[in-house]
């Protein structure tokens, strides 16, 4: 998507993740069968390539510097957390500074060992608190969708390390997951290691092409099955009851900002003003 080589390799790996082989082979054929209710996974897998194309459409080439903040929400329609709070973001700062921190986060994204450090200095200056968290699932969205065979997708709900939770605890082998404490941290090494631990798993049931989004709707359907079975009540709040078994997965992919009967981008609300259409790229799921 950037068009570069990565000019450093990725941290070493010192991550090992005991990941359970049953749950994995259970998720996908939960998968498959949830998607073949909406003509199957390769759908799903079509409209993240898409959506992949759209922001790279947005971000990518060093089109950064130009990003308009019509272009920018259009891009924010496809991320879930943002779609939610930008708008109050925006209010709060404006749009300059927020581009300028957009721009230092891919500045030299070839380098993937600071991509940790990047994705701190996006938040610096912020409070630690629930209105601001979504940045970090901002840039996660922005790196992975970007670049999506350079970056895995790092937000919050793949693994959150001091909540403890996210898809990685739910693919977690172990005899008692409520004792346990994983002790893995939310940095590029882990998910990095797990990109590559699903890629594996994926190869072997013969999956071989757009590996890094079907990792993505892999890890979205896992968690979807977390919100499902065990929500609590901020998770209810957040995701209403589904009306189908692929709700929650799109939701959290972004995909639900596409009208599934005509293919055309929704004019999603963001703090109750409809934003713009997205740019340049028709994505249909």
């Amino acid at each position: 998507m950037f068009g570069f080589r990565t000019r450093s390799a990725p941290p070493p790996k010192t991550v090992t993740l005991d990941l359970g082989g049953a749950r994995l082979r259970a998720a996908w054929a939960d998968l498959e069968a949830a998607a073949s209710v909406t003509r199957g996974v390769q759908r799903y897998v079509s409209a993240l390539v898409l959506k992949a194309a759209l922001f790279d459409e947005v971000f990518g080439g060093g089109r950064v510097s130009g990003l308009t903040e019509e272009d920018f929400l259009g891009a924010c329609a496809f991320i879930a957390p943002a779609r939610r709070r930008i708008a109050a973001l925006l209010a709060e700062v404006g749009f300059a500074p927020l581009r300028l921190r957009i721009a230092r986060l891919l500045d030299d994204a070839a380098d993937l060992t600071g991509a940790d450090a990047r994705m701190a200095t996006f938040a610096d200056g912020f409070p630690r608190d629930r209105t601001h968290r979504f940045l970090r699932d901002l840039a996660a969205e922005i790196l992975h969708f970007t670049a999506p065979e350079h970056y895995p997708l790092m937000t919050r709900w793949v693994w959150d390390a001091h909540a403890g939770t996210g898809v990685l605890r739910e693919i977690w082998y172990a005899e008692d997951m409520d004792a346990l404490r994983i002790g893995a941290a939310d940095d590029f090494a882990t998910f990095a290691t797990l990109r590559d631990e699903l890629t594996g798993f994926l190869r072997s049931l013969g999956v071989a092409s757009d590996l890094p989004l079907n990792v993505s709707l892999l890890a979205a359907h896992i968690y979807a099955g977390y919100i499902n079975d065990r929500g609590g009540h901020y998770l209810k709040n957040e995701f209403s009851r589904p009306a189908d078994p692929m709700a929650h997965t799109r939701r959290l992919l972004g995909l639900d900002a596409i009208d599934t009967r005509t293919g055309r981008t929704r004019l999603k609300l963001i703090d109750g003003k409809a934003a713009p259409a997205a740019p340049a790229v028709a994505i249909r799921a």
